[in-house]
């Protein structure tokens, strides 16, 4: 199978590398394994679970990039990607359209729509009157 190379999304002071799954010599570098089903949206506790990673990874450690990774790094992960940043503030439309300019064929029609009708907590909430992302 002919996959995408890994990608690098940055908004406001997060990083994020969106890749496929990893090998085993490159295993040990992810932190957590939070499956799901292939073409699903995450369930509710996947995704508390990694925004609150985020907030401590981001906080205790500003500027680090996090991988994301899943099959072929067209759904799951850019999906977990775009959560963070419409929890940041991003309208869903914008999110997946700036996900896509750099992963081509990101998302399927299901995740499409649960990105449409998630409704974000602001976990990931602006700092700032200049709208800066922060990780509180």
């Amino acid at each position: 199978m002919n996959r995408p190379a890994p990608v690098e999304i940055t908004y406001e002071n997060m990083r994020f590398l969106i890749t496929h799954n990893p090998t085993n010599a490159t295993l040990s570098r992810f932190i957590e394994d939070w499956p799901f089903d292939d073409g699903a949206p995450p369930p509710n506790q996947i995704v508390d679970d990694w925004l609150n990673l985020l907030k401590t990874k981001f906080r205790e450690e500003p500027g680090c990039c996090v991988a994301v990774h899943c099959v072929a790094g067209l759904g799951r992960a850019p999906v977990l990607v775009a959560l963070a940043l419409i929890e940041c503030g991003m309208k869903y439309e914008d999110a997946v359209q700036f996900i896509r300019q750099k992963r081509r064929g990101a998302f399927n029609s299901k995740q499409l729509l649960y990105l449409e009708k998630y409704r974000p907590k602001m976990r990931l909430r602006p700092k700032d009157a200049n709208g800066h992302c922060c990780v509180q």
